[in-house]
């Protein structure tokens, strides 16, 4: 074994105990209660010895959220000023500072104040964990990266807060806050969730009843997937199963291109692997030939792709095909995934003599080809 690796491992080893636990209330909306949930485990950590603190919370003024909050330490908000305005944020020095067992951590993929050392929330959690310090958090489906297409699908509405998967996969324990939608409904319109002059435009668009029975399966197959993740990461490593990888492969197309990137990185996620994202720049889309637009959408799928958690790799060739053979043996790749026929690299590959190369290459090399639809 490479005694540099070796050390290396377990310097790993060493981080991973060192760093807090991470527990993730998840829900299909706003309302079902997830903050009610984390101040009733506050209250009862604190009666079990365990020194715990609010770092954020956010009541949205629900008076029985609120009255949680009898009791409980809350560390003080840092205070900013934006655009005139005076502002409160997550303290993460005075959380790191003071080192409680356990803090609460509201709102995760909230975005923080410029100013802030961090963009998100989910990073100070990140730089919180990593200084030992255990953290309860809560974020809805609706914030997770891969299914923000999803999402949209179903509600018409383009969240603009989000957290990538990898954030959710580092998560200890992920609990589904589950209500069906007569209930949410009805916390609704008892005015549980916002105030009543908001509740009837409320209702007729992200609370209809059919979006709410989609995003409910949403969530529950989410972590149902993230409970079977963990399981077979576990198994894997004690029968010492094939580690999978997976490889992305991209055009300029923005569109298409993005479904790929969200949906190899829930394919990631789920079996909690590593996997990178290939772009081949053929000549006719070099620096000096493509078009700005395009060249503008490679860069936010590029910076999609690294925050799901995938290693970059561009490459100039006149050929895909043989570029994707050489990545799959250097990369150590099980699973190729491309777009569904209609996109341009797709048609390439076709139009090329060496297609049949490529799948005799894969199928010898036992590597899967996923077409993602």
């Amino acid at each position: 074994m490479d005694e540099k690796k070796s050390a290396q491992d377990f310097l790993d080893l060493i981080k991973k105990s060192r760093r807090g636990k991470f527990k993730i209330y998840i829900g299909m909306s706003a309302g079902v209660g997830k903050t009610y949930r984390m101040l009733q485990e506050a209250h009862t950590l604190l009666l079990n010895g365990i020194d715990v603190k609010i770092g954020y919370i956010e009541t949205h003024n629900r008076k029985e959220t609120h009255a949680l909050l009898d009791g409980l330490p809350v560390i003080p908000r840092r205070t900013l000023f934006y655009k005139g305005k005076e502002l409160d944020e997550l303290d993460v020095q005075a959380v790191i500072n003071l080192r409680p067992e356990v803090v609460i951590v509201d709102e995760l993929a909230h975005t923080n104040i410029q100013g802030s050392k961090n963009e998100k929330r989910w990073q100070d959690v990140m730089e919180i964990l990593e200084s030992g310090i255990n953290v309860i958090s809560a974020v809805n489906i609706q914030h997770i990266e891969s299914l923000n297409k999803d999402v949209k699908e179903i509600t018409n509405i383009e969240v603009k807060e989000r957290i990538p998967d990898s954030v959710l996969g580092q998560a200890d324990e992920v609990v589904n806050i589950d209500l069906t939608s007569e209930e949410l409904i009805d916390r609704l319109k008892a005015g549980k969730i916002y105030d009543q002059s908001k509740v009837n435009s409320a209702l007729s668009n992200f609370f209809k009843s059919e979006n709410i029975l989609q995003l409910r399966e949403l969530a529950l197959k989410e972590v149902a997937s993230q409970v079977q993740r963990k399981v077979e990461t576990e198994v894997s490593s004690i029968k010492n199963i094939r580690k999978e990888k997976f490889l992305a492969c991209i055009s300029s197309n923005e569109k298409t291109a993005k479904n790929v990137i969200r949906k190899t990185a829930r394919l990631a996620n789920y079996y909690n692997s590593q996997w990178c994202l290939l772009y081949v720049q053929i000549p006719r889309e070099s620096a000096d030939k493509i078009a700005l637009d395009k060249q503008r959408h490679l860069i936010n799928n590029f910076k999609l792709a690294t925050e799901l958690g995938a290693k970059i790799i561009k490459v100039e060739s006149p050929s895909i095909v043989h570029t994707i053979m050489e990545q799959c043996e250097e990369q150590k790749i099980t699973t190729v995934c491309i777009g569904k026929p209609h996109l341009n690299l797709w048609k390439i590959i076709v139009a090329t003599d060496t297609f049949n190369t490529l799948l005799n290459k894969l199928s010898k090399e036992s590597i899967d080809l996923v077409i993602l639809s």
